[in-house]
Formats: C-alpha cells, structure tokens, sequence
C-alpha cells in the first residue's frame, strides 16, 4: 500500500482553481487611462520620426516595432460593457470601467454585455400535476452580473439561459395543476404571482453557475393542450354553476328561514307543519328558479 497519499488541493481564495486555471469570480484587471499613455505614445512616435529624418535606422527599427507592439495595448470599454481579460490561457481580470484604456498588449481581450435582456420562451407543451396536458410559457428578464463566469464557467451563457429557462418552466409546471376546484392549494392559473416568485427563485439557483441574475420571471401564457381544452371548458363551466346553485340556495334557505320567523313573532298567521312544508317548498321554487314563476291567487279558503 503505498504510504505517501495525495492531498486534495483546495482553491485559493478569489474563486480561482488551480487544477484549470480557470476563474469563476470577476475581478478588476490591470487597466491604465488610455488618454495619458497615448500622449505618451504619440510623443515617442515623433521621437521615432526624429531617428528616421536622421536616418539612425538601428534605432528608428527598434522603436516602431516597440510602437506597434504597444499600440495593441489599447481598448475601448463602451457603456454597460465589461471586457474579460487573459494572459497565454489564464484569466487576469475584468475591466468595467467605460472609456480608453491600456493593458498588457499580449492580452486577449473578449467583451460581455452586461445590458438587461428578455428571454420570451416557446410555447411548452406538459403535463401539470394532475397529469393534464397544457401549454404554457414565460418571459424572463435577466442580465449578467459576473462576467468571468459567463465567459469561463459555461460555453454559452445566452443558450444556457434559454435552456435552463425552458427546463425550470417545465418542473414547475409539473409541480402545481392548472386549476384547483377546492380551494385549498395554490394553482398555476389561481395563484400567477407566487407562481411568477417561484419561478423566479428556482431560476436565480439554476442560473448562478453563470454569472447571471434574473430580474422578473411571469408566464406569459397558459392554457390546456387543444384535445382537452373543450372538456376542461366544460368541467369549467360545470364548477361555475354548481357553485352558483350552491349559493343561490343557501340564500334561498336564509329568506324563508327569515319569512317564517317574521310570520311567528308578528302572529300573522298561524300555519301548521303541512302547510308551512307547502309554504318552504314554494319559496323555494320561487327564489332557486332559473325563470320568473307564474303566482296562482287563491280567491278562496286557505284550507
């Protein structure tokens, strides 16, 4: 057995890993103001000119080819842009800061727009909890906060984003059901605002491997697949009125609750257990019927 064992190498601080020389954290690069180092520049190119007009070519040689190589040194950082540098395959840092700037001229620099884009995903076609198949789809609002990761850590940050979303959209489509008739449990039709906060959360821990934040997160649409959308239309429309019944009846009941009291304490009328029946069940008919009733006048003896 061999006794000497390799320790694992843990990272060093700043997120860098030694294994791949990769950085998974953004941090500032070495930067010089361009406006003062190209005066520098230019008045070294008239010195170089004064070694040409006097003929000195040894030195004129030497001092353009240093000029040119110091001319790839610069960049430019436009606004809302960040430009990732690196140095013969390692990452050195992140330059944010917008306008002229001078670096290393062996540096291979790379920009990342750090502007706010939408994402607006395709229509998804799932199965919600309930085993329903429906459509839905979402817009996400979203932006890169940390460019070494976007750059380094995934092979392309927008594709990630766009396949991550759809892949989050489809789990919480599965996790909810479309429509809860009982009134006891969050749906993705009932409850779209701690839908869109759901979404939003499982997206921001899917999408931190990549340096981005996501800002909103909302469906933008939903509805039932085209083969069931009639029945569901129907199950729909059958809730609707059995809740209405329900209502109309409990009211119904309250009124002739309330008639037969009013008829007791003011000693109307005195009704026996047969006609007070008769009298419940033609209230009843009166007020949970769908068409106006025709009253009959009784001209005669109430018995």
């Amino acid at each position: 057995m061999n006794e000497l064992q390799q320790a694992p190498v843990p990272a060093p601080q700043g997120g860098v890993s030694t294994r791949s020389g990769v950085a998974s954290t953004e941090r500032p690069a070495f930067g010089l103001p361009g406006i003062p180092v190209f005066l520098v520049w230019l008045l070294a190119a008239m010195g170089t000119a004064a070694l040409l007009i006097a003929q000195i070519l040894p030195l004129a040689v030497l001092a353009l080819l240093l000029l040119t190589f110091t001319l790839v040194g610069f960049f430019i950082v436009q606004p809302n842009q960040a430009t990732n540098l690196t140095l013969f395959g390692r990452y050195v840092g992140t330059e944010r800061r917008n306008g002229l700037y001078w670096t290393n001229p062996l540096t291979v620099r790379k920009s990342v727009s750090l502007r706010i884009r939408n994402f607006n995903s395709e229509r998804l076609k799932v199965n919600d909890l309930a085993g329903n198949p429906i459509e839905i789809a979402a817009v996400i609002v979203w932006r890169v906060v940390d460019s070494a990761r976007a750059v380094f850590d995934v092979e392309d940050y927008a594709e990630f984003v766009a396949i991550q979303s759809e892949t989050a959209l489809r789990h919480l489509a599965s996790q909810y059901p479309y429509d809860e008739y009982s009134d006891t449990g969050m749906s993705l039709r009932g409850n779209a605002d701690e839908i869109a906060e759901a979404l939003g959360l499982e997206l921001a821990n899917r999408l931190r491997h990549a340096g981005v934040e996501v800002l909103e997160a909302r469906l933008s649409h939903l509805a039932y697949s085209p083969e069931i959308a009639g029945a569901m239309l129907q199950r729909q429309q059958a809730s609707a009125i059995i809740a209405a019944r329900a209502q109309i009846v409990q009211g119904a009941v309250g009124m002739v609750q309330m008639a037969l009291k009013e008829l007791s304490e003011q000693d109307i009328v005195h009704l026996d257990e047969e006609r007070k029946a008769q009298m419940v069940s033609n209230l009843l008919v009166v007020l949970t019927s769908e068409r106006g009733t025709q009253p009959v006048v009784n001209a005669g003896s109430l018995y």
